[in-house]
């Protein structure tokens, strides 16, 4: 065993001792409130607005269009483009492209303008249970109030029902459960939690504890030290996470479509980044009161309420929205749904993991760079 990783081990093994010594429940401080009335105040909005909505026509006619500008034109829906296949539509929904595509048949204006009945199908993106069962609403006042129109003009004297039927079709989550949409938030949440809070609390309790001093006159070294220290938390998160997946797999049915593989590969970048921004929160603070309530500020609450896991980024305010382009939970959260709902990989999803790596990239050189300023 060389020196570089015998030192990280007796770190480590200390460290683990330490976790396993203090059981201490961290308490919520005065400021947590005053925050949560801010953020809740401008991320609380369960209203959608510019729903990604890509058309699939097949009439190509002049109440198709209409049609599709009664969907844009109500305020709910943006148009994200044609798709002219099932490959097309596939592709938009597992990109993320478009949220829901409207399906028009060949004849449709002939048809709904002779007065027969027409199904217009509707397919919604359900990885987010609360959101589909929202859009696939908006779908069906729109529909309705096109249908009123057309037995208006075609003077219908039967009372044979609507003259447009909406066909809605839920992908990835036809059932519209929650839990398949809060699991991934969850694995987020407690990744969080346990890498960024408990990694910038272990170091500066060395500073609380006056063993710092120690810890630099001994031969182990700033980079043995971090490793050391992180190796520890890096388990105990990665093992919770996947406990969720597992637990949430025989409770509640959660599907695994893609690749374990994958999903190991994801979690683990997540948490590297997350290990990492702790480890810039000690080098901030000096106690752990202001530890906790720098990293609950910085990582745990905007994972919670800025990354799309509870409320929609859309329906946020432009400022807010911004600020989410720098919470990793993101983009963590896109690529946990679309590995365990979509099954889909890194070729859809490597936009998210390069977000991801980035951030682990940049707070790691942070971290490095003021941890290495103290231990001169």
């Amino acid at each position: 065993m060389s020196g570089g990783l015998r030192k990280v081990r007796a770190v480590a093994a200390k460290e683990i001792h330490q976790v396993l010594r203090d059981r201490r429940t961290l308490l919520i401080l005065l400021f947590v409130p005053a925050f949560f009335l801010l953020v809740y105040g401008y991320a609380l909005n369960f209203d959608l607005r510019d729903i990604r909505l890509a058309v699939q026509d097949n009439d190509r006619s002049s109440a198709s269009r209409d049609l599709v500008s009664a969907f844009v034109n109500s305020g709910y829906f943006a148009y994200a483009g044609d798709v002219p296949n099932a490959a097309a539509i596939s592709s938009a929904i597992d990109r993320d492209a478009a949220r829901a595509v409207l399906v028009i048949p060949a004849r449709f204006g002939a048809e709904a303008a002779s007065g027969q009945p027409v199904k217009v199908q509707f397919i919604v993106n359900g990885d987010n249970a609360n959101t589909a069962t929202t859009v696939v609403g908006y779908a069906l006042g729109i529909v309705t109030a096109v249908s009123a129109r057309y037995e208006l003009q075609a003077s219908l004297r039967s009372a044979g029902g609507a003259l447009l039927m909406l066909e809605p079709r839920v992908w990835y989550n036809p059932e519209l459960r929650s839990a398949l949409f809060l699991v991934p938030g969850l694995i987020a949440y407690i990744a969080m939690l346990t890498a960024v809070v408990s990694t910038a609390l272990s170091v500066v309790r060395e500073k609380e504890a006056g063993t710092m001093e120690q810890v630099r006159m001994s031969p182990i070294g700033p980079v043995a030290y971090v490793i050391g220290k992180t190796v520890p938390y890096f388990v105990i998160s990665l093992a919770a996470a996947m406990a969720v997946v597992l637990l949430s797999m025989a409770l509640f049915d959660l599907p695994m479509r893609g690749s374990w593989a994958a999903l190991l590969g994801s979690v683990s970048l997540f948490l590297v980044g997350a290990l990492a921004f702790g480890v810039l929160i000690s080098t901030i603070a000096d106690t752990q009161q202001v530890a906790f309530q720098v990293a609950l500020l910085t990582s745990y609450l905007p994972t919670l309420m800025l990354s799309g896991f509870i409320f929609p980024i859309a329906s946020m305010p432009p400022l807010l929205q911004a600020v989410t382009y720098v919470v990793p939970a993101r983009y963590f959260l896109v690529t946990l749904r679309g590995i365990l709902l979509k099954g889909v990989g890194p070729a859809v999803l490597w936009e998210q993991l390069v977000a991801m790596t980035i951030f682990a990239i940049v707070i790691l050189g942070l971290a490095s760079l003021r941890l290495r300023r103290q231990w001169a």
